[in-house]
């Protein structure tokens, strides 16, 4: 089918998918029908009867989920990735932090925004957080916001600034106007607030979350990273009142039981980023301990600089490093695991649903429900063996399929991948722009600095105890194990 067919209006059915639906019963269909009209999702059953006109697209062996939903991706730094493949989080800190993330200009942004939707789309991925802290200067957040808004991807987009502290940049009257210009409610572009945490006694803060409060924006914050933020961060915000129901805690892989109680009390959900967690330092992938305390998750993707930038990896991964500790710690006991406590299910649902219900938008996506936007996956490859046989859907969606497996991405309605293509976007364009901002910063370094990036060497700085440039403030309390 051509994507053609797919002209501004038209209804579009999906005919005998395995219909997974994420609803709150987690109902599966598996002969199901799907009709989208306009941007929602009209009907769910079998055998539906369609408006005269719908595009009926033949999901017979596939698998129909909501579209896939990442709480945390630093989608400007797409045009390096595979970059730092081998980087340590202190690397990545030397690399970004102190020395090169400032010689990005607004069309490297722009640049490495534009490839991230289109890549977050390619694989399922229909709503994408941009945890965009590489923003100097509102020409870098206009560039970044441009992107998102050419893109057919829905965003959450999330501005910060590494290089200056957020008492200062959030406080400022260019932000506040920038934010309050672009923040309008649409369903395809909301807003959060980036920034974290590092534990000063002063809690400088403070004033960032007031302006959060004020501008009625979410906050995301990377939590529980070693050597960036701890135990001091969570309890200054909770003892302030700044930890809500919509905060989004990130990583928050080393932190103590008073501080996972402090999350779970305020109703606060935490981003997972596992293939980081496992590769980077924050600390264990902590699923196992959020689930021990009821803390809702999420997944994320994090920085493809080093990583995939897919969220069927995600779910793998969580699954993997769950299990892996749960048989560990078993075995330090003399015990043996015989039922594994995460099961494929519920990281389907961190994908999909969970996303939604931590970033406020359950309402709108991360299930397939009459009324809902229409934001779905379909996973159907006739060319490739790993699509059957599909005996545990959820197993099948977490451990066998993959980005080549996307079939078709539906996003408010409309068709933004069909067969397996890309429809609508430049794919030449992007690439010449992420290869200019490469020729540019290779050039701007030189080959032997670009060179010996990929395995920086790490200054006699206080990176080791805190990462933040902006700060005097350092702690060396990662420098013994507790």
């Amino acid at each position: 089918m051509s994507a053609d067919q797919f002209t501004a209006g038209r209804p579009i059915v999906f005919r005998d998918a395995l219909v997974l639906t994420m609803d709150d019963a987690h109902d599966v269909l598996p002969h199901g029908d799907v009709l989208v009209v306009g941007d929602r999702i009209a009907e769910v059953g079998s055998a539906l009867t369609v408006p005269d006109g719908a595009v009926e697209i033949d999901a017979s062996g596939g698998i129909l989920m909501p579209g896939m939903i990442d709480t945390h991706r630093h989608m400007w730094q797409t045009a390096m990735r595979g970059y730092g493949a081998d980087w340590t989080l202190t690397q990545y800190f030397v690399w970004y932090y102190l020395e090169y993330g400032n010689h990005f200009r607004p069309q490297d942004i722009y640049a490495g925004n534009a490839l991230s939707a289109i890549d977050a789309l390619d694989s399922g991925v229909t709503t994408t957080v941009d945890w965009s802290h590489g923003l100097r200067t509102i020409e870098h957040a206009e560039a970044a916001l441009q992107s998102l808004r050419d893109s057919a991807g829905r965003f959450v987009f999330a501005p910060g600034n590494i290089f200056g502290a957020p008492w200062e940049w959030s406080a400022s009257a260019d932000f506040q106007s920038f934010v309050r210009a672009n923040d309008t409610g649409s369903d395809m572009l909301r807003f959060q607030l980036a920034f974290d945490v590092t534990g000063d006694p002063a809690f400088p803060e403070r004033t960032a979350f007031e302006v959060a409060r004020e501008l009625g924006l979410p906050v995301t914050t990377h939590a529980g990273v070693w050597g960036a933020t701890n135990d001091d961060g969570i309890r200054l915000m909770h003892e302030n009142g700044f930890m809500t129901p919509d905060t989004v805690y990130v990583h928050a892989a080393t932190l103590s039981t008073d501080s996972y109680q402090r999350i779970a009390a305020t109703g606060g959900s935490v981003s997972l980023s596992t293939e980081s967690e496992q590769s980077c330092g924050q600390g264990y992938p902590p699923s196992w301990v959020l689930r021990e305390h009821g803390i809702p998750m999420s997944l994320s993707v994090d920085t493809s600089v080093w990583f995939s930038s897919d969220l069927f990896t995600a779910m793998r991964s969580t699954l993997g490093a769950d299990r892996s500790w749960e048989h560990v710690k078993a075995h330090e006991k003399g015990e043996t695991v015989t039922h594994s406590h995460l099961r494929a299910e519920q990281v389907v649902d961190w994908a999909t649903r969970g996303g939604a219900k931590a970033l406020g938008l359950d309402d709108l996506v991360g299930s397939i429900e009459k009324g809902k936007k229409a934001d779905l996956v379909l996973l159907k490859n006739d060319g490739s063996p790993s699509m059957f046989p599909i005996l545990n859907p959820y197993g099948h969606v977490a451990l066998q399929a993959g980005r080549a497996d996307v079939h078709t991405v539906v996003v408010d309605g409309k068709v933004a991948k069909h067969e397996g293509t890309l429809v609508g976007d430049d794919l030449a364009r992007i690439r010449s722009q992420a290869e200019e901002t490469v020729e540019y910063l290779r050039s701007t370094l030189g080959d032997d600095v670009w060179q010996a990036g990929m395995n920086p060497e790490i200054p006699e700085t206080k990176v080791l105890d805190n990462p933040y440039m902006y700060t005097e403030f350092r702690t060396d309390a990662t420098h013994t194990a507790i």
